[in-house]
């Protein structure tokens, strides 16, 4: 593996040396099908095993869930560095480039640290490749990545989110020292289950034994799913509501200000940069995560320290404003939980005369749920459709939502681009105080940034 510190770069400025290179590896990617997935370690542990067990090297902190897990990740990353430790953050999936997946320090891989883990790694793929049934997927050639970075960087702890689920997961060749459940919901239920006992059952399956195991608060069924595991393998477990929580909380300007009851302490008028009572949460659970990592028995943590954490925390397309006049908000909400959460925070955090909202969302989601959530909030719907071949077209995602709201609160726009000048239009029409949302899949919200970076949106300007 390479030598030396990796500097971690913004992907969207990356050096013209390595472009061809990256083009090259993105496509190498691609080709692997991203969203194919095998529910077995076999091939990911065959890898880790030839590149020397990159994910030993550093002790970890892992995050399932159903909604809320990256912006977990990103709050403890942050605690971390303010301790002083320099993390190395895999989460999924991203935004706008594949570089987003592996941070070190806060940062994306630059290009051509990106490739150059690639052609490192590869080999050891293709031997694996050469004796397994099923070629490595994706989302494992990406996860072997993520360690062998962490390893060389060096790092002083990992920060993973798993993909999907949680015991046959590629990121669950950890053996983390703390686990971290975020609330879990119905999602992804031909794969995990269809009861929310059996999504948690699956996604318990990342309790380390002897691990400390901080839960958000949880429906009864999968709470009681959750604590069978801790109990099975001996795990610490610390309870949103119970051990620590949010205490109150109140909104401001550019954010929110909470107080937290942590493992070990209580942090009062904490300034939290992001909207929604949801990130209040997500807060705590980051709180006593990096507590439980530190050694919360040792004593509270330095106050000045969690403060300057929480304030620099970000997370980018989770109720993000990316432009004024109109206001246009941008949320990766993909459920119905998600998008109850995302209704909830818009409602509470801003004053919008009237909503226009921007959807796309994949086939394979409750488009009709996530739109029910939504409706309250909205004042018409402009469907869309993202370019992921499991988008659901905007025509039938339109006659969902004509079902939903109305028809005439509906318009059909099967371009993104379209979609959001449509939407600005509306909300100039609206006058002062109207704003747009966009929302329904990552898929989406990342391409609208893209575009609303180009000049979609704008009416007049060009698009892409």
């Amino acid at each position: 593996m390479t030598s030396g510190p990796l500097r971690g770069r913004d992907p969207n400025e990356r050096d013209p040396a390595g472009e061809d290179a990256l083009a090259r590896v993105e496509r190498a990617l691609a080709g692997r099908q991203p969203h194919r997935m095998i529910p077995d370690l076999t091939r990911i542990n065959a890898l880790v095993d030839l590149l020397g067990q990159p994910q030993r090297s550093f002790p970890s902190i892992h995050i399932t869930g159903t909604n809320g897990k990256t912006s977990t990740a990103r709050m403890i990353d942050s605690l971390l560095h303010s301790f002083g430790l320099r993390a190395g953050r895999y989460t999924s999936p991203h935004l706008e480039s594949v570089q987003e997946r592996i941070c070190v320090g806060g940062v994306p891989l630059a290009a051509e640290q990106f490739v150059g883990t690639y052609d490192e790694v590869i080999p050891y793929v293709e031997i694996v490749d050469s004796r397994s049934a099923e070629p490595v997927t994706y989302f494992e050639l990406l996860t072997a990545m993520g360690f062998a970075a962490f390893a060389d960087a060096p790092v002083d702890a990992g920060v993973i989110e798993v993909g999907l689920g949680g015991s046959w997961d590629a990121t669950n060749v950890l053996d983390a020292r703390v686990a971290v459940v975020t609330p879990i919901a119905y999602d992804h239920t031909e794969l995990l289950g269809t009861s929310l006992e059996d999504i948690a059952a699956e996604k318990a399956g990342i309790i380390a034994p002897g691990a400390t195991v901080v839960l958000a608060q949880q429906d009864l069924s999968a709470a009681q799913a959750l604590l069978h595991r801790a109990v099975e393998v001996d795990a610490r477990v610390a309870r949103e509501g119970i051990e620590f929580g949010v205490v109150n909380r109140r909104v401001g300007v550019g954010g929110q200000a909470v107080s937290l009851q942590g493992l070990a302490a209580r942090y009062d008028e904490v300034v939290l940069p992001l909207y929604g009572q949801h990130m209040a949460h997500n807060a705590a659970c980051a709180l006593a995560a990096v507590e439980a990592f530190l050694g919360a028995e040792r004593g509270p943590l330095d106050d000045g320290l969690v403060r300057e954490g929480f304030a620099r925390a970000d997370s980018p397309g989770r109720l993000e404003v990316v432009r004024r006049s109109p206001t246009i908000l941008v949320d990766a909400a993909h459920n119905p939980a998600g998008a109850q959460a995302l209704a909830s925070g818009v409602d509470e955090a801003f004053s919008f005369t009237a909503l226009v909202a921007v959807v796309g969302v994949l086939a394979d989601k409750d488009a009709e749920g996530l739109l029910a959530a939504l409706e309250p909030i909205v004042d018409n719907f402009v469907t869309t459709q993202n370019s992921s071949p499991r988008c659901l077209p905007a025509v039938e995602l339109g006659e969902i939502a004509a079902a939903v709201a109305g028809q005439e609160r509906v318009l059909v726009r099967p371009g993104l681009a379209d979609a959001l000048d449509t939407a600005v239009g509306l909300a100039d029409e609206f006058g002062p105080g109207a704003g747009v949302l966009v929302t329904g899949s990552i898929v989406t919200v990342g391409e609208a940034r893209r575009m609303l970076r180009a000049g979609a949106g704008n009416p007049g300007a060009a698009t892409s």
